[in-house]
């Protein structure tokens, strides 16, 4: 059992919500986070909150003391973005990863969780479930990072007897999910339709993607924590392909009937098709998808609505 958690970027959507949970179970919690994306009023009741950098020794050091398990989620979470600002990325998404790995042989971390992400693979030529055995030839800077990092903690934790999981994120959707003009294409066409504006669709729009909704992602964490492995690579998603196309329609309908998305050019470094095959998770850690798109979407249509009324 476990009784002390460090969340790293613990104040942003996936990392909060995980820290909430941790705590619901009893765990005692540090978050650690820089607050560049995350929010200090994400931050739950009852968890330690530290604002420092995951590149800084000095930071993580503190925020490590104590502590038997680490869940690492902070990151700069966008493909495209890190195409041009390929050496940011690489800092926080790589480098970040090992200035934490280095401050491990002196804690008492016994296991960690390692946020990673399908962006890891390559693109699959057809819109079918790829697995854990998949090429991993990313084709973006982001991509790269947290292929090499992961890489980085199964070596490092090995080393020292550290059980380490990782867990490649699909795409993560949510109430709460902070806006970008790059990451969360559910909270983009939301804000946007609600703005009175058409959805912008980069391509044809039938690239398929797997949703996969921030609950069942916090989930996954807690059964990764509570595995009897010392290692495993899964990813995280729910099996199931809808096309942005899919998307768009749906929330059109919901939000604005009669409006037509704009379409404009493919944005290079992402993948066409993008869906998960789950058998692993769901033999190794009994991992099951709780929630579909269809079901969980209007969360988000009121949940961004409800910001925008506070800000008006």
């Amino acid at each position: 059992m476990h009784r002390k958690a460090l969340v790293t970027g613990g104040a942003g959507f996936i990392g909060s919500r995980l820290a909430r949970a941790l705590l619901a179970q009893g765990l005692e919690v540090v978050i650690l986070d820089d607050l560049s994306m995350g929010r200090r009023e994400n931050v739950p009741g009852g968890a330690a909150f530290l604002q420092g950098d995951v590149r800084s020794g000095e930071d993580v050091r503190r925020a490590l003391q104590g502590v038997d398990i680490v869940f690492h989620e902070a990151a700069r979470v966008s493909i495209r973005a890190s195409l041009a600002a390929f050496h940011d990325d690489a800092d926080v998404n790589f480098m970040g990863t090992l200035n934490l790995l280095q401050c491990l042989p002196k804690s008492d971390v016994r296991r960690l969780v390692f946020a990673s992400s399908m962006a890891v693979y390559a693109d699959s030529p057809a819109p079918d479930p790829v697995s854990e055995d998949h090429p991993t030839e990313p084709i973006s800077p982001y991509g790269i990072a947290k292929l090499a990092a992961e890489r980085y903690c199964l070596q490092i934790c090995r080393d020292l007897g550290i059980a380490c999981h990782v867990l490649r994120y699909f795409n993560t959707f949510g109430p709460g999910q902070a806006f970008t003009p790059y990451v969360g294409v559910v909270t983009i066409f939301v804000r946007r339709l609600l703005e009175g504006q058409a959805p912008v669709i980069f391509g044809d729009g039938e690239q398929r993607r797997d949703f996969v909704h921030v609950d069942d992602v916090v989930a996954a964490n807690l059964l990764a924590m509570n595995s009897p492995a010392d290692c495993g690579v899964f990813n995280v998603g729910t099996g199931r392909a809808t096309s942005v196309n899919e998307i768009a329609r749906l929330l059109c309908d919901r939000i604005a009937p009669g409006c037509m998305p704009e379409h404009r050019e493919p944005h290079p470094g992402e993948l066409r098709y993008s869906i998960a095959d789950i058998r692993r998770i769901g033999v190794a850690l009994g991992y099951r998808p709780a929630t579909s798109l269809s079901e969980r979407i209007g969360d988000v249509i009121e949940h961004v609505r409800s910001a925008r009324q506070v800000r008006q």
